[in-house]
């Protein structure tokens, strides 16, 4: 399983979304798109993607901007990843 179907499969649970994510491609628009991406949601998401990566997001990293798009959400936890790296 690649890093964006990784954040797909965590994305699916943490909105409940019962396997609609897997539809879902790097392009498929995240905020304002689906209305189970709420402000609660996001907190469940971020905190997903932190248990299953074992990475952690600081405060100035997390923006409007991160949930866009399902690539721009897998670029921010390979960024996180990439980082642990070093």
């Amino acid at each position: 399983m690649n890093l964006t179907e990784q954040v797909l499969h965590v994305l699916d649970g943490a909105l409940h979304l019962q396997g609609r994510a897997a539809s879902f491609t790097r392009e498929t628009p995240l905020l304002g798109a689906l209305p189970e991406l709420d402000s609660m949601a996001v907190l469940a998401l971020l905190t997903g993607l932190e248990n299953h990566f074992g990475v952690t997001f600081s405060d100035d990293e997390i923006h409007g901007s991160v949930f866009a798009t399902v690539g721009s959400l897998s670029d921010l936890v390979e960024q996180a990843l990439a980082r642990q790296d070093t």
